[in-house]
């Protein structure tokens, strides 16, 4: 116990730096308060989620998920932390009463032991996280590329100068109660169950006098606990808060997956405001939680490490984003002065001054993002760096007008046609040619509605996933029907890309055919697809079960109603991100493949940890940010090194469109033929086949791994890009072929399919780009007279039966289209359809054409709003053969006009040429030439 004099003088101690204390942490929540309110629920049923918290806090198991070696050594700290608020307590008690815990009793021999040995663990874990980040290898952890946005703060060190400090006040703190520990042990003659206080009693007191001894008792008494009281001053400014705003960060997390966004409502009355607040432009926009996970944030850097973008050398770094984020609000705290208990003018519902894109995140970095959602699976204390950019784009897109021009033609596309290619929603149901697939109309009481999805409607590779699908749903004899055309585009890409509007506008419109249909279970060949409508259009109303199709062919292989064939094969199968990190779903693709009688591979990054193929976050439809690699191309050399020791064919399973778009056509894939791309569901319909006796090699194929017997798809050739038609455009033959069976009529088969592509330009990087306009006497077609599809060019949307009233001054209409990603390799359509053949695989490469020059960058964009284009009908008198030619750009780009998007429209009828023949459905004619686009123009900040 204390003697009076140093009982006053503690407790006055203790009074000043507790109120300081307080004060920190109650302007540390005035800060936190100031963001938006939650979209959703955070507090509700408080007990389980005070439970749930507790549970996270005490097992650690999201710091384990990696670094196991460090891990520990912070479990060490967090363990010795959490004692000894206990133990802090215990002491100070012991100083004012007359009472000590010893070890005579089994209570007290507990609490000393515990004590005495979590201080030495504490003391091992600050140590040897100090040498890792100062001299070991792994100290390149807390690094950022020189790409990332950082703020001045973290550019001159802070980050490792605030760990400096809080390590030296851990070792002074703990250090001082075990050498006032060691002196009380030498007092009393040693103590069994305090092991490493006795040591260091007899090691450094031994001989000396009792009152020495407790002069050094007395010390670790002020040491320990007077050091505490100093450091609650700084605490809250110190990346230690994060013990404390952790567990809050567990208590008030978001009660859905990570693959549903959070929702807008009331949207409509938003946009019609003059100045509207729709998504995040300054620190105040984002949600309060938001605000949390900055003060919860460890800056460990771990969501860093598992970003594709930033693997990738691209500038996105989500834990940037977070620490960048903290370093402000920080820097608002600093003024004024903590001990002049004044708040700040932020605190007290102030604006802040910079937009978030100054100084959290740049540009480049928001458009970087997959929404992979890697880095918010792997943070410790499930911070929502994902959620952030998705909250920048949004006001990007729908306030500011700023976003890549590629996604233009994309999001023209969902508004006209109903799906991001721009295709007529006629040609919807065109993959089904030749199969007897039920609509919803034929069909109206199935027991599984397929949900087709935009890719498998309009891409050749993605078609022989869904006719492959269907012909196992027909084998099994399942009561099934799809909706034709009656199907729109989900709006994934619309809402990842940030244009809320238009994603809510497809959503309203499928929940109205859906609410008619009344489906009882929704399969989907897409997991983009399956999560959007069995996690996102319930915010709008649209309640339903949805499955992916690799889980349904579990059920029917489960129930008996497929009998499978063993295949011979090395498989490694691509965990798709909406489908596992987002949803869940890992063991099903996985059942499926071994019950083929197959073994998996498993990659190195798999399951949880799977790594991005590349197409998610509308990245599918824009060129990828200036980086070292592709992403796609990152993830493939895994793949292609996990099966290079494979001996017989090597396939790649994968369980997602994109993901076997991306992978298929990714660059470093032209050079590895010998790895074959397939969806779980086309292997499963070769075995099927096998078991049955359907099955026959294709001609002229010695592969080890045939392909299965079906029919053709449609649209074989090359994928239409999305600036290659709308549902504006005349309808023309794109890739048709027949679709009698290989088996039957090979030869007709072979010479029906259509002419191999032309080769893509090679993917540059951004920088190797240079905006040079194109001459204005390029002829854009070919002078062959096949028919073609007219080459659409970016412009107002207005009907062709329209026209736009004349502005005041002359509008020059945008650049010619943007180059989309590399969608795959063009080649003669596949005899079969659940497989590639090896004979395709080993096509000689074709020689990559000649760069073209790309077009000049666009001029500033306006703002953004809502509605449709006025136009006014007009009784024409000019033929209707084909819509007159848009101006060309000049040389100097003007301001684009504005987007105004209205609802989806109906498709126009085609014009048809009063004096020319009907087009014959013959070979496709060769597609328009095309220029790439140069890339998004410089973001200058609105004032």
């Amino acid at each position: 116990m204390l003697p009076l004099s140093s009982k006053i003088l503690f407790f006055v101690y203790a009074l000043v730096f507790g109120a300081l204390g307080l004060w920190g942490f109650y302007r540390l929540y005035l800060r936190i308060h100031r963001g938006a309110a939650a979209a959703e629920p955070r507090a509700d049923v408080l007990g389980r989620r005070l439970i749930d918290a507790a549970i996270s806090s005490l097992t650690q198991e999201r710091t384990f998920r990696r670094r196991s070696a460090i891990s520990t050594f912070h479990a060490f700290i967090f363990y010795g932390f959490v004692y000894y608020l206990l133990v802090n307590l215990v002491d100070a008690l012991e100083g004012y009463l007359p009472f000590a815990i010893t070890s005579a009793s089994p209570l007290g021999a507990v609490y000393n032991l515990l004590a005495d040995v979590l201080s030495f663990l504490v003391l091992l874990g600050v140590v040897a996280l100090v040498i890792r980040r100062l001299f070991l290898p792994s100290k390149r952890d807390f690094r950022f590329n020189g790409k990332s946005l950082l703020h001045p703060w973290v550019k001159n060190n802070y980050i490792l100068r605030d760990s400096l400090i809080v390590s030296a006040f851990i070792v002074f703190h703990v250090g001082s109660r075990v050498l006032g520990q060691g002196a009380k042990v030498a007092l009393e003659g040693g103590d069994s169950f305090q092991p490493f206080s006795t040591l260091i009693g007899h090691t450094l007191f031994g001989g000396l006098s009792a009152s020495a001894l407790e002069g050094w008792r007395v010390f670790g008494y002020w040491g320990a606990l007077g050091s505490v009281l100093a450091f609650l001053a700084y605490f809250p400014y110190t990346k230690h808060i994060h013990i404390f705003m952790a567990p809050l960060n567990y208590t008030f997390k978001r009660p859905v997956n990570s693959g549903t966004l959070p929702p807008m409502k009331g949207l409509d009355a938003m946009m019609e405001q003059e100045d509207p607040k729709l998504g995040a432009e300054k620190l105040e926009d984002l949600e309060w939680p938001r605000l949390l996970d900055a003060y919860a944030c460890i800056q460990c850097n771990r969501c860093q490490d598992v970003c594709p973008a930033n693997a990738t050398g691209k500038a996105l770094s989500p834990a940037a984003l977070e620490i960048n984020k903290r370093m402000a609000l920080n820097e608002i705290a600093a003024h004024p002065s903590p001990f002049t208990l004044k708040t700040a003018a932020f605190e007290q519902g102030g604006m802040t001054e910079l937009p978030l894109l100054e100084f959290a995140i740049s540009e480049e970095a928001v458009w970087a993002c997959t929404t992979c959602g890697a880095c918010m699976q792997v943070c410790p204390v499930q911070d929502e760096q994902m959620l952030d950019i998705i909250d920048i784009r949004r006001q990007q897109v729908m306030v500011a007008g700023e976003f890549p021009p590629q996604l233009q033609s994309a999001f023209r596309g969902m508004e006209r046609a109903q799906n991001p290619w721009g295709l007529s929603r006629d040609k919807r149901f065109e993959w089904a040619d030749g199969l007897k697939v039920p609509t919803i109309d034929e069909n109206p009481e199935p027991d599984v509605l397929y949900w087709v999805g935009c890719a498998a409607s309009y891409d050749p590779g993605a078609q022989k996933v869904a006719r492959s699908f269907v012909q196992l749903l027909d084998k099994a004899g399942v009561n099934y029907a799809v909706l034709g055309k009656k199907e729109a585009c989900t709006g994934d890409s619309a809402r990842r890309a940030g244009n809320e509007f238009l994603y809510q506008t497809l959503a309203e419109q499928n929940i109205a055919t859906l609410n008619e249909v009344r489906p009882k279970l929704i399969v989907a060949t897409c997991p983009h697809c399956m999560n959007m409508i069995g996690n996102e259009y319930p915010q709008l109303g649209g309640h339903y079960q949805t499955m992916h199709h690799t889980t349904y062919l579990e059920t029917l292989v489960a129930g008996g109603q497929l009998q499978m064939a063993p295949l011979s094969a090395a498989v490694t199968y691509h965990d798709p991100c909406y489908l596992g990190r987002h949803n869940g779903v890992y063991d099903a693709p996985r059942h499926v493949i071994q019950s083929m009688g197959l073994e998996i591979l498993e990659l190195e990054r798999t399951r949880e940890n799977s790594f991005c193929c590349g197409a998610g976050g509308a990245q599918f439809w824009k060129e990828e940010e200036d980086g070292n690699e592709r992403i796609s191309d990152n993830r493939f050399k895994e793949i292609q090194a996990r099966l290079d020791s494979a001996k017989e064919g090597k396939v790649l399973a994968v369980g997602c469109p994109f993901c076997k778009s991306m992978l298929n056509s990714t660059p470093s894939k032209q050079g590895q033929e010998d790895v074959v791309v397939r969806d779980v569901a086309e292997l499963m319909l070769e075995s099927v086949q096998r078991a049955s006796g359907e099955w026959q090699e294709a001609a002229a194929v010695s592969a080890p791994v045939s392909v299965p017997n079906a029919e053709l798809p449609i649209g074989a050739g090359e994928t239409p890009r999305p600036d290659d038609s709308n549902a504006d455009a005349p309808a023309a033959v794109v890739g048709e072929t027949t679709s009698e069976v290989i088996n039957d009529q090979p030869e007709e088969a072979a010479s029906a399919a259509p002419a191999p592509a032309p080769a893509r330009p090679k993917w540059n990087r951004k920088d190797d780009v240079s905006a040079v306009p194109p001459q204005p006497g390029t002829p854009e077609t070919p002078a062959e007279a096949a028919p073609v599809r007219k080459k659409w060019n970016q412009k107002d949307d207005v009907r062709q039966d329209t026209v736009v009233e004349a502005p005041e001054t002359p509008v020059v209409s945008p650049d010619a289209p943007p180059a989309r990603k590399k969608w795959g390799k063009g080649s003669a359509a596949p005899q079969n359809e659940a497989a590639e053949t090896v004979a395709e695989a080993a096509a000689p490469v074709a020689v990559e054409p000649e760069q073209t020059e790309p077009t000049a960058p666009q001029g500033e964009r306006p703002k953004w709003k809502p509605g449709g284009v006025k136009a006014t009908p007009t009784a024409s008198t000019e033929p209707t053969s084909a819509p007159a030619p848009e101006p060309q750009p000049s040389a100097t780009p003007s301001e684009r006009p504005k987007w105004k998007p209205g609802a989806p429209k109906a498709d126009a009828a085609p014009a048809v040429p009063a004096s020319a023949e009907p087009p014959a459905a013959t070979e496709p004619g060769e597609r328009p030439k095309w220029q790439p686009e140069t890339g998004r123009k410089k973001w200058t900040p609105k004032k």
